[in-house]
């Protein structure tokens, strides 16, 4: 497996280029409650950095009246805003048949939740994405968008966080393959499995900023140990300690992101379910990209891996020390 370290000199630049913050992924999040017969309360909160010149907006019916309209505020790492939306034309079927929507995704490269509560008890939820920008509220809300968006979520949270599949990257570099890969990746699974459910149903809290810190830490220390020649030591031989235990503290992250989407009351188990499935999908397909890639390059690149095994985690060790000096100074603040 050695040869893996190869591949990721060249991967790894990819996270360079993205540039030097990890990435807390949380999609935007439209919530619209229905206060009285035609008339909307609108929650509108988008990450508070956004990635390009154009701006994500929300979408609703033309015949539709925007009253009340409150001034954008820091929230978190989201920008928040709201305003209530008078649509009397709609007649008594309200949103329903109607079309909402966010514009702007496909330019950001992002995707939106829209959730949706009615007076008489529906709730609704729609992943929207730049495929997908807008959808028409159906008659009756389906528990199957319920497994598939918030699969969907979870999919895109670990893709789009940088930190979480650097750790599991140098997971691959610290076990190799086979069972020891197997084993090892179960208990990260198990460990932020663990957090996530905790957190989501309120079984406790956590400060944010530590936790972000703690993330970026575990990432640094794994770096040092992939530079230790010994091979004798606790943590080469039981490496299943240290992915499940640093594992709780990335499930807090995890549950951060899930946190600012929010979840559907009357479904909270069957997202967080499918939330979690997301994110073991993803990983998973991220582990299978990187056998992938060893078993096409070891053989070309295996005149150049004495010079080239230091490098991937030396960008391992930079970057996660970086991220600790960075979030570090947000715990002080």
């Amino acid at each position: 497996m050695n040869a893996a370290r190869l591949i990721w000199a060249l991967v790894l630049g990819l996270a360079l280029a993205q540039g030097a913050h990890a990435h807390r992924f949380a999609p935007s999040l439209l919530k619209v409650t229905e206060i009285a017969e035609n008339s909307y309360n609108m929650v509108w909160k988008t990450p508070a950095q956004g990635t390009s010149s154009v701006p994500l907006r929300p979408t609703w019916p033309e015949s539709c009246e925007i009253t009340n309209t409150s001034p954008a505020q820091l929230e978190g790492t989201g920008k928040v805003s709201s305003w209530q939306m008078n649509c009397p034309e709609l007649g008594a079927d309200g949103l329903v048949g109607d079309t909402l929507g966010v514009s702007g995704l496909g330019a950001n490269q992002a995707s939106a939740m829209v959730m949706i509560e009615l007076l008489d008890g529906r709730r609704y939820q729609e992943v929207l994405n730049a495929e997908q920008p807008a959808f028409v509220v159906p008659e009756e809300p389906g528990t199957g968008e319920v497994m598939r968006d918030y699969s969907l979520l979870g999919m895109e949270h670990i893709w789009g966080g940088i930190d979480h599949l650097l750790f599991v990257f140098g997971l691959l570099l610290l076990v190799g393959g086979g069972t020891r890969l197997l084993w090892t990746i179960t208990a990260f699974t198990v460990g932020h499995s663990i957090t996530l459910s905790l957190v989501t149903l309120g079984f406790f809290d956590y400060p944010v900023a530590l936790v972000e810190f703690t993330i970026a830490l575990s990432i640094f220390v794994l770096a040092v140990e992939l530079t230790r020649t010994s091979r004798h030591d606790m943590l080469w031989r039981n490496p299943w300690w240290l992915a499940g235990g640093f594992g709780l503290l990335h499930g807090m992250g995890f549950a951060g992101a899930l946190a600012e989407t929010g979840l559907p009351q009357d479904n909270v188990p069957l997202a967080l379910l499918f939330f979690n499935v997301g994110i073991e999908i993803g990983q998973l397909a991220f582990i299978f990209l990187v056998l992938a890639i060893w078993y096409l390059v070891r053989r070309p690149l295996d005149p150049w891996k004495d010079r080239l095994l230091p490098v991937p985690i030396y960008i391992l060790g930079a970057l996660s020390a970086m991220w600790c000096i960075e979030r570090g100074l947000e715990v002080l603040a």
